[in-house]
């Protein structure tokens, strides 16, 4: 298997990248796309393929690294908090200058770099524009014009589709050894995103967490419901994201408190420890930050499967022959798509986009999540 398998439905860019490994190289790429679409997936086969001395075989020492993220020529940057900074992208730029420990190239793969503060992105610009000989920068943003357009100009992008449900399916079938039939469920209902496919058809735990999205509409008929509704969304989301951070936030304090040698005797320790409490709270500071950030990516994908749902309900409406993405759920679409009009069923898809705005402006989730059912009880 090759380091491009996984680039499910994504031939035009593969080719484009293989293209760019063999000699037609350029220090700086945007990786853009949807959700779903694949944006880092492909960056980081793109990685592995300039370190691979094979170009990208997917079976050497060096692809099983940068698989794994431990490669010595490999930077990956993946922003914790809600914002990436500007003292955080000078120390990257420090980093990134060096030369190479033994290939070709020293490649810094930077997931989410629309997270970059105004700062932090000029701070980036400038490495960009005079860039260290042999270091590759690759960046991802869901579209282009979510980075200041000094940075896009000087970037090839990139620009990834989301891919057929078959595509999915199939990778899966192949890679995990999910059953076709099952993976093919699967990635209708996660929209072509491979990741949310596998995790739909193995974990019990997504899956239950898809039904409590779906049930939204179904009880959105009255206020009642449509409250109680908004709080099991909210709650769900919260929950998700407290057992994602709950997993590395201990060991993150252990780490550090060992580090100031917490237990430990001897001169120097009494100092070390005194010099621990701003460096804890420094730490909890930046785990908040975390908690957030998965917590608004958390009820952000709810509520893109929220608008799937209308989106299934819409196609209904007007007679088009799409794959609908809830399938599994058309006694629930074709109710509701009898009981409303297109044009109500447009206003409520606008309503999910509204609320995902406002999650991201600080506006309190469950306060947002209460007003988009709400609209989505008047229709």
């Amino acid at each position: 298997m090759s380091v491009w398998d996984e680039l499910a439905g994504q031939e035009a860019v593969v080719a484009q990248l293989r293209n760019a490994v063999a000699g037609a190289m350029t220090h700086a790429w945007l990786f853009t796309g949807p959700p779903g679409s694949g944006r880092s997936v492909a960056a980081r086969a793109f990685a592995a393929a300039l370190l691979c001395p094979y170009g990208g075989c997917g079976e050497c020492a060096s692809c099983h690294q940068v698989r794994a993220g431990t490669h010595a020529d490999l930077l990956l940057v993946r922003p914790d908090g809600l914002s990436y900074g500007v003292k955080q992208t000078r120390d990257l730029v420090l980093r990134a200058a060096g030369a190479p420990s033994g290939g070709r190239w020293r490649v810094v793969l930077f997931e989410d770099a629309d997270r970059c503060t105004e700062a932090a992105a000029n701070a980036l610009l400038k490495a960009i524009e005079e860039p260290a000989p042999r270091t590759v920068w690759l960046l991802c943003s869901p579209s282009a014009e979510d980075l200041v357009t000094t940075i896009r100009s000087r970037c090839r992008v990139m620009t990834l589709r989301v891919p057929p449900s078959a595509a999915v399916a199939t990778v899966l079938a192949e890679r995990d050894g999910i059953d076709y039939d099952r993976a093919l469920a699967a990635a209708r209902a996660a929209q072509g995103h491979i990741g949310r496919a596998r995790r739909l058809a193995l974990d019990p735990a997504a899956a239950a967490r898809r039904e409590t999205v779906l049930k939204v509409p179904v009880q959105s008929v009255s206020l009642g419901p449509a409250l109680a509704a908004a709080a099991a969304l909210v709650k769900t989301a919260e929950d998700e994201a407290k057992a994602v951070t709950e997993q590395l936030d201990e060991p993150e304090r252990e780490a550090l408190r060992q580090a100031f040698g917490e237990g430990s005797t001897g001169k120097g320790v009494a100092k070390a420890m005194r010099g621990m409490a701003g460096a804890m709270k420094d730490l909890e500071d930046r785990q908040k930050s975390r908690a957030t950030r998965v917590k608004r990516d958390t009820l952000d994908s709810a509520l893109l499967e929220l608008a799937a749902f209308y989106r299934d309900v819409l196609m209904l409406q007007v007679g088009a022959e799409v794959e609908l993405a809830n399938a599994d759920r058309l006694d629930d679409l074709r109710r509701i798509a009898a009981g409303s009009t297109p044009e109500a069923t447009l206003r409520r898809i606008e309503a999910v986009m509204l609320c995902r705005e406002r999650v991201t402006l600080n506006v309190a989730p469950l306060l947002a999540v209460e007003e988009l059912t709400i609209s989505l009880v008047r229709g």
